[in-house]
């Protein structure tokens, strides 16, 4: 096989999928990125070089037939494409019908088609935390954590991490055997993060305070966008290079990000913004869970005639104000990732973008409510 790699990317107009094929069409190997995705981006097709064309393929992940074509003469595949509803809004059917279902489908083109790599795009919600908020702290790949998972797009990301996993190693159609690996994102930041931008719009409508829920010794992971997207670029090129040590593993994403509280991680981005920022106080849990369940009891008596959405729900509490957390150098031994920026760099692009985007956003949005 050539060093002219044809790469496709499921998601790829997506938050993580859009850096994916930045970084993927200045790959000197790669030949083509192939953009699967429900909705065009403009950006994405501004992607092209010299070197590498960036070609856009309507689809769905639900559609097995429209992944077969898209698939043909590829070589690596990253399947990024995921519904995302952290407030279970959507059915979980249906969320399992697109992150289960859709992941399946991806596995059985590439087996069809002989495709020999598969990346995919997890999350740390595919390991918890459980329903009864136990912590975790510290963890590597190899930590057994155990209980059901409290969010409804965590149980469908394990189910999609178990199909990938036992993909490993089967046979193609013709005769290739298949490798594929897991990236496990923790909590992302940087360029498009649009809860950093409504954080940030909340605290300017409260008089330039941020005022926040986890406790002051939570212990969470922060990762730069676009380190995310570098440890799938990484992770992609050695599954191709060493297949029989990447392949059925996990890795955590991890950078130089020194922040491990939210509140610190936002006051320190949003005073870069705007100095005159200051940090608040923390809201009690149980003023949280008082305002979340009148909330739902308004949200109850006015369902007949007006779809009230969540601002935020009990199980999203109690993810906030449990320590989850892992530390580990897996990717470096594995493939030597090392984070594309640092941390002085993931700081200056997210407020270089929040900056661009609060100012293009009408005068209005200064009543934002607290998200």
């Amino acid at each position: 096989m050539s060093e002219n790699l044809v790469y496709l990317v499921t998601g790829g107009c997506g938050y993580i999928g859009e850096h994916i094929v930045k970084l993927l069409a200045i790959q000197e190997y790669v030949k083509e990125v192939r953009v699967f995705d429900m909705n065009e981006s403009e950006e994405i097709m501004r992607c092209n070089t010299a070197s590498t064309s960036v070609k856009f393929i309507k689809g769905d992940i639900t559609n097995y037939e429209q992944l077969l074509k898209a698939v043909e003469g590829v070589h690596v595949v990253i399947h990024t494409a995921a519904l995302l509803d952290i407030f279970d809004t959507v059915p979980f059917k249906k969320m399992k019908a697109i992150n289960v279902g859709g992941t399946e489908n991806v596995i059985n083109a590439c087996l069809a088609k002989d495709v020999p790599y598969i990346v995919y795009t997890s999350s740390i919600a595919a390991v918890g935390p459980n329903i009864n908020s136990e912590p975790m702290i510290r963890a590597t790949e190899e930590t057994v954590y155990t209980g059901e998972i409290e969010l409804s797009y965590g149980k469908t990301k394990q189910l999609a991490e178990q199909l990938i996993r036992q993909a490993n190693g089967k046979q193609t159609s013709h005769g290739k055997q298949l490798a594929t690996c897991v990236i496990r994102p923790s909590n992302i930041y940087g360029e498009k993060t649009s809860n950093l931008l409504d954080a940030y719009l909340s605290a300017k409508a409260k008089n330039n305070v941020i005022n926040y829920i986890e406790p002051e010794n939570i212990d969470a992971q922060y990762a730069y966008v676009g380190n995310v997207a570098w440890m799938h670029v990484q992770a992609a090129r050695h599954l191709y290079l060493k297949p029989e040590l990447l392949g059925g593993e996990v890795y955590y994403v991890y950078d130089s990000t020194p922040m491990r509280q939210r509140y610190k991680l936002i006051y320190e981005l949003f005073t870069q913004v705007d100095p005159s920022i200051q940090m608040g106080h923390r809201i009690p849990y149980w003023k949280m869970w008082l305002i979340i369940n009148i909330y739902n009891i308004i949200q109850y008596i006015v369902r007949p005639f007006w779809n009230l959405k969540p601002f935020m729900t009990l199980p999203i509490l109690n993810i906030i104000v449990t320590s989850f957390s892992y530390e580990t150098d897996k990717a470096f031994r594995h493939f030597g990732y090392q984070p594309l920026f640092n941390w002085a760099e993931c700081k200056k692009r997210t407020c270089e973008w929040l900056k661009n985007v609060v100012h293009d956003v009408p005068k209005q949005h200064g009543k934002h409510k607290e998200t």
